[in-house]
């Protein structure tokens, strides 16, 4: 059976700037994808390639279709949902009025407000602020904003990049808590960017190593965890 997102020689530039060279990696539906790496691995560039959001060559299957080359609204349509680093809220927005935003390419009104309580039932903090500007939250509370905005969409497969980033280790531990119920209740996808590697391979069912641009070491969480070089680069014992 075909892999749910196939990649296969990605490269991606930004402008005379090569970043990624020739990335090859899959995924199953319903799993959880960690890629690990240092700051300028190509991480965050290899998610910006699949949403269409920077120049690329090579192939990207997802759910059997190319979309490698389609505009970034085309790609979301097919559920495809992008959650960047530095969150994006939209500050002067309510909480819900960013949870409805999140909705905006669904024809299924009636539905959304079921989801909002769905998604409330997963982020109970949100809900307690549900009329809050949404500048007003805290770093953790914005974060799951973001994450709950992009499950609005009802997504297939979810992008994060690096959820964990400034947030203190208790509200990581909560949010990645949260990421895998999603995962398991709601069956969807997620590729997770992450610097903090234990964490990631915890939540994770498959990981990807990428230095400079290409991907050095592939297997199931538990493989990479125990091996040697990963342990000593990543993990810090």
């Amino acid at each position: 059976m075909a892999a749910f997102l196939q990649v296969a020689g990605l490269h991606a530039a930004y402008g005379p700037t090569r970043v990624l060279h020739g990335i090859d990696f899959a995924m199953d539906e319903g799993t959880i994808t960690t890629l690990l790496g240092a700051n300028g691995a190509g991480k965050t560039t290899t998610l910006r390639a699949l949403c269409g959001m920077v120049k690329t060559q090579g192939e990207v299957k997802f759910a059997g279709e190319r979309i490698d080359g389609r505009a970034t609204e085309d790609i979301v349509r097919r559920g495809i949902a992008h959650v960047p680093d530095g969150r994006g809220t939209f500050v002067n927005l309510t909480t819900e009025e960013n949870l409805r935003l999140g909705a905006y390419t669904r024809k299924d009104r009636d539905a959304v407000e079921t989801d909002l309580e769905r998604i409330y039932g997963y982020f109970p903090r949100l809900k307690e602020r549900r009329a809050q500007q949404a500048g007003t939250l805290s770093g953790g509370e914005q974060q799951m904003l973001a994450v709950s905005r992009a499950l609005m969409l009802r997504p297939r497969l979810m992008l994060l990049d690096e959820p964990s980033f400034g947030l203190a280790p208790l509200i990581v531990q909560e949010l990645f808590e949260i990421l895998r119920a999603v995962n398991e209740k709601e069956k969807v996808s997620m590729l997770v960017v992450e610097q903090n590697a234990a964490m990631a391979l915890e939540l994770a069912d498959h990981a990807y190593l990428i230095e400079t641009g290409r991907v050095v070491l592939s297997g199931t969480a538990g493989e990479i965890r125990s091996n040697d070089a990963v342990r000593r680069s990543y993990l810090g014992y």
